[in-house]
């Protein structure tokens, strides 16, 4: 079976949320939990990818990784730093997930590894079009990684297409929510949360 690592990308600012949406009360646990729940069962090895004080994570138990740089540089920094605990770790890909999106599809991962092309790489494709943040990367990727950020080159999707990547289409289920919605701002909270409230969350809460 083909080794992957796991990094949930909570390395954004959440200035047009106010607070910092990783650890954001949704349905009564932080919502990085709901991300950590999905992604666990999918990858050998779990990190997250985070800048600032470890400590605020520690409940969850996993190694908290932060950007390289001393100046944050978004989620590619984030896939960089996932890439390297891929490799640290002896595997062969990186999976990787966003905190902020609580509905993020079950098993994408496999669905991710068996579309791969030449490349190793593959992103999930949604209604809106290729979500780069769900993502698989090959280690092979990092040197290249590594070279974009320092031409500039900070736009994940931008990037993941000119290494080839394959896009993945992923459909939302009928009656359920959009999986690759992301939370930026209050009112996509709100609207999360009441979606949620008639779904079932026991078996996915996120609660430590």
């Amino acid at each position: 079976m083909t080794s992957i690592a796991g990094i949930i990308l909570a390395g954004g600012r959440s200035s047009r949320m106010g607070a910092e949406k990783a650890l954001m009360d949704f349905h009564g646990a932080p919502l990085i939990g709901r991300a950590i729940a999905r992604l666990a069962p999918q990858v050998a090895a779990l990190a997250i990818s985070a800048n600032g004080d470890p400590a605020r994570f520690a409940r969850f138990g996993l190694a908290v990784i932060a950007d390289a740089d001393e100046e944050p540089l978004g989620p590619l920094a984030g896939i960089a730093a996932g890439l390297r605990f891929a490799r640290d770790n002896g595997c062969a890909f990186l999976a990787t997930a966003p905190c902020d999106a609580p509905f993020a599809p079950r098993g994408f991962v496999g669905r991710l590894l068996a579309s791969r092309g030449p490349s190793g790489i593959a992103i999930a494709g949604g209604a809106r079009g290729p979500e780069p943040l769900f993502g698989l990367w090959s280690i092979t990727a990092l040197p290249r990684v590594e070279a974009a950020m320092r031409d500039g080159e900070l736009a994940a999707r931008r990037l993941a297409h000119a290494l080839g990547a394959a896009v993945v289409p992923i459909e939302t289920a009928p009656g359920e929510p959009d999986w690759a919605l992301n939370l930026n701002r209050p009112e996509d909270a709100t609207a999360a949360r009441a979606f949620a409230s008639g779904l079932s969350l026991a078996a996915d809460d996120g609660k430590s």
